[in-house]
């Protein structure tokens, strides 16, 4: 249903409490007449310094998930977007789509995973480069055990994981305070490994705008999961709006 200022599409948005910066990036990339509207995944902001500690985190996401996907129902919106990451890639191709027809079925409306937006993107690199894609590098927010299961989904699609950083943030909220210079000297380490595009997971990560940058000077495709989601979900809302300075997926695609 939309409403006055969202008269093309209300977008629900679902996230845990602890992120701040899905939310904003959202907000730069929604075209005219298009609204986001979140409904929060209450988690603490616990200390995540190991795996165990990692898991603990996806058990406390997954026990609140359905009622902020309720919560945000509640506004009506036409379309679901997951802004949240490792759940996404848990258990490879098979969990995420089983996780996809779980939450469609309790909204009653289309929602998109950042696992299926990446996917996407990189089906759409393809055309948009011409060139084959199979060798991709991956920088995380996560502990080991996070970035196995990101290695699974992609490894699940047909691609190899030749390089892959994991920065263990030491909180979900934290994961927001590591710096644009970190960020760019990790993508700039995953590059030498020459993989054919670069991946970025974890949506608490900022990481649009140095994406972008990167894949200017890079020449290749640099993919920030944040704007993947956002533009897999505007086109597959119908939407084909365009606009520059979010990387070649929303500018070109």
């Amino acid at each position: 249903m939309v409403d006055s200022l969202g008269y093309r599409m209300k977008f629900g948005v679902i996230a845990p409490s602890t992120n701040t910066s899905v939310e904003p990036e959202y907000a730069l990339m929604q075209p005219r007449g298009v609204t986001n509207h979140f409904g929060r995944i209450v988690i603490p902001d616990d200390p995540v310094r190991n795996d165990k500690e990692f898991e603990r985190l996806l058990v406390n996401i997954r026990g609140a998930t359905e009622e902020a996907l309720d919560a945000v129902m509640t506004c009506s919106p036409g379309y679901v977007i997951m802004g949240m990451s490792a759940e996404t890639f848990w258990d490879g191709a098979g969990g995420a789509d089983k996780l996809k027809k779980k939450m469609e079925k309790r909204a009653g409306v289309k929602v998109s995973l950042g696992s299926h937006a990446c996917e996407a993107a990189l089906d759409t690199y393809k055309k948009l480069t011409k060139k084959k894609i199979k060798k991709v590098a991956v920088l995380t927010p996560y502990m080991p055990v996070g970035d196995k299961n990101v290695r699974k989904f992609f490894h699940d699609n047909g691609y190899e994981v030749i390089s892959l950083i994991g920065l263990k943030s030491p909180s979900p909220m934290l994961i927001a305070h590591e710096p644009p210079e970190k960020l760019r000297k990790a993508i700039i380490e995953l590059n030498a490994s020459n993989p054919d595009a670069i991946i970025q997971v974890g949506t608490n990560l900022a990481c649009v705008a140095v994406a972008e940058e990167a894949e200017r000077w890079l020449n290749k495709p640099v993919i920030a999961i944040n704007a993947a989601t956002y533009w897999y979900s505007l086109r597959d809302a119908g939407f084909k709006d365009q606009m520059p300075g979010f990387g070649r997926l929303l500018a070109e695609a």
